[in-house]
């Protein structure tokens, strides 16, 4: 079989599935090891696709993000499980930095049950989730909104937000992700939002980045943080199918399965 049919039968199966591993191109196509890898490595080159451990996957998968109320429906059990596993790592007292995410957006109703923490987010959603309760009743927390130019989706933005940032030093960043890898450390699909998060991170002394495991092993536009940047990845346990969940233990400080 000629190499560009080999290509175009890759490609017609990553439009049905998403993400191919080395394995089942090899099976698929009947073709060696290093045949399929070529062919990965051609897809890469070609901008077709992305190659990440162990296979490929679409360049679709790889470069959109769906809406937040998308997002928020998506991984929705996993997504609280991994938030209510960050709250073990705050502490009364702290300052803490939170982006705009799905994620993020429910670790907002998770952190009503602690107090005492300084929370600064661009997110207009994690400010009302956490802002949820009687209006007689008192805040959990000292709230800070940063501020900026909002435009479509619900989160400020722009040299404004970036200005506030610098302004602060917090304990920890707590930050989502459109995507993670062991190699390239974690990603957004917008410029805007990876600047942020960036900023967040230089200016507080722990990042905890918090992914369910389908963020995992994808690569988006904009890297924000390398893998030796991030202190602790939290994922949930579907990852171990997904992905060769031993690289990124050795790859990033620390992981938590939950």
């Amino acid at each position: 079989m000629l190499q560009q049919e080999r290509l175009h039968r890759i490609q017609t199966l990553l439009s049905r599935v998403q993400r191919l591993t080395t394995e089942r191109i090899m099976n698929e196509l009947n073709t060696s090891r290093e045949t399929a890898r070529r062919d990965i490595i051609e897809l890469d080159a070609m901008g077709l696709a992305r190659r990440v451990h162990g296979g490929i996957v679409s360049i679709e998968d790889v470069a959109t993000e769906a809406p937040l109320n998308v997002r928020y429906a998506q991984q929705t059990k996993e997504k609280r499980a991994i938030a209510r596993a960050a709250l073990q790592h705050l502490k009364t007292g702290q300052t803490v930095f939170i982006d705009a995410g799905s994620t993020t957006s429910i670790l907002a109703e998770e952190l009503r049950t602690l107090s005492g923490l300084t929370i600064i987010t661009n997110s207009l959603q994690v400010v009302l989730n956490l802002s949820m309760a009687n209006e007689s009743d008192p805040l959990q927390h000292e709230i800070i909104l940063l501020g900026g130019r909002i435009q479509h989706r619900p989160q400020t933005q722009g040299d404004l937000v970036i200005a506030e940032i610098e302004r602060y030093q917090a304990d920890v960043a707590l930050l989502s992700a459109v995507g993670v890898s062991a190699e390239q450390g974690a990603s957004s699909f917008y410029s805007e939002e990876a600047c942020i998060a960036a900023a967040m991170m230089k200016h507080s002394q722990q990042l905890i980045l918090m992914a369910d495991h389908s963020k995992l092993d994808v690569v988006s536009r904009v890297r924000y943080a390398k893998k030796q940047e991030i202190s602790i990845l939290i994922t949930d346990q579907a990852a171990q199918a997904r992905v060769d969940i031993d690289n990124y233990r050795k790859q990033l400080q620390k992981v938590i399965l939950v």
